[in-house]
């Protein structure tokens, strides 16, 4: 990257000023003559207060506003469509402006909201029971663009934003350090506040980056999509991790919860005939048993076309039975959105 001294002012090659680190804006508002403290208001309008125009920042000079104008632009996100569920949930389709689209969810319960968000345009993962990955990935997500899902779902619901999980569009761990910045900026007092807990990142099971997000300093959550505990079954329903071997997740996982001492989730999408036999409920006994864990029982969401079904209520509660006899936390997680299409494996970028 320039130096902040020399980016271009030229529109077509103006950049998103929120790509810039905290030295890189630093510098360039010092290059401008300006005192410091126009830092701290810039990061509020952009940061907390989710500012689109430069026109919107009115505690700055408006020769200043000009100036960062030809310079830079603030990215953001178009609505192309808002899908209300009978559940209060919200599913929108969001448009960046090269075009590129993703959905993201918001779920109020009470006086709380929790807001799903997209880590890529699509998924490269293909796992065979999810909409998303069916039609391959277009590209992965800036932190900004992962950032401004949760700010259009803030502002819609007109809201504070008490837990963000990136669980929607996109494998994380494939776009590690953006989806690690996003959640650090979503986590900042200078940005959104929530709580380190209260934002959860979910992996296919990246080995590697595993490994590197235990050495990160934050109390990230970390959830992990198993799915089966049986190699041959999560080969087939998960080929985008079929390299990384259950041994080796689980020797990883056991290797996290050491370094963090935090308690991982495995979440576990029942689908009938497939993995909630006995066979499977043996090996995914085994796999947690004696681990600190807490298993997400998910009755599979259908999607159009998929050869897939969800088990029954009956199933997925001895499950959790079985579980809770070999001393692991279990519960049925309820799907939120599945009748707009928003629940977990739905989202697919259309209209």
């Amino acid at each position: 990257m320039q130096e902040a001294s020399n980016l271009p002012t030229n529109e077509a090659d103006r950049i998103d000023l929120r790509s810039l680190t905290h030295g890189q804006l630093a510098q360039t508002l010092s290059d401008m003559g300006q005192p410091a403290f126009r830092m701290k208001q810039i990061q509020e309008w952009v940061w907390e207060k989710g500012a689109t125009s430069f026109d919107d920042m009115t505690n700055l000079p408006k020769t200043l506003r000009a100036d960062l104008a030809d310079r830079f632009t603030l990215g953001g996100v178009k609505q192309v469509v808002c899908q209300v569920s009978e559940d209060g949930s919200r599913k929108y389709l969001l448009a960046y402006p090269d075009g590129t689209r993703v959905e993201c969810v918001g779920m109020p319960n009470g006086n709380r909201l929790a807001v799903c968000v997209s880590s890529q345009a699509g998924c490269a993962m293909g796992c065979a029971f999810c909409a998303t990955g069916a039609a391959g990935l277009t590209r992965s997500l800036t932190a900004a663009e992962i950032y401004d899902q949760v700010m259009h779902v803030k502002d819609d619901f007109d809201t504070r934003v008490t837990s963000v999980v990136l669980m929607g569009q996109g494998e994380p761990f494939m776009n590690y350090d953006a989806s690690l910045e996003a959640m650090r900026k979503l986590n900042s007092p200078d940005g959104l506040g929530i709580g380190a807990r209260h934002i959860t990142v979910s992996t296919c099971g990246i080995i590697p980056a595993i490994k590197r997000f235990a050495n990160e300093s934050e109390q990230f959550t970390l959830a992990v999509s198993l799915h089966s505990a049986v190699q041959r079954t999560r080969n087939a329903l998960m080929p985008g991790v079929r390299k990384y071997s259950l041994m080796h997740l689980y020797e990883v996982m056991g290797e996290y919860v050491d370094k963090t001492g935090r308690r991982p989730t495995y979440e576990y999408a029942l689908i009938r005939g497939v993995n909630d036999t006995e066979d499977e409920l043996g090996a995914l006994c085994d796999f947690c048993r004696d681990n600190l864990a807490h298993v997400n029982i998910i009755k599979l969401n259908e999607v159009k076309g998929s050869r897939f079904q969800p088990s029954s209520d009956a199933r997925a509660g001895e499950f959790v039975r079985r579980l809770a006899n070999v001393g692991v936390e279990a519960t049925i997680r309820q799907s939120r959105g599945q009748d707009i299409d928003a629940a977990c494996g739905q989202l697919k970028q259309k209209h």
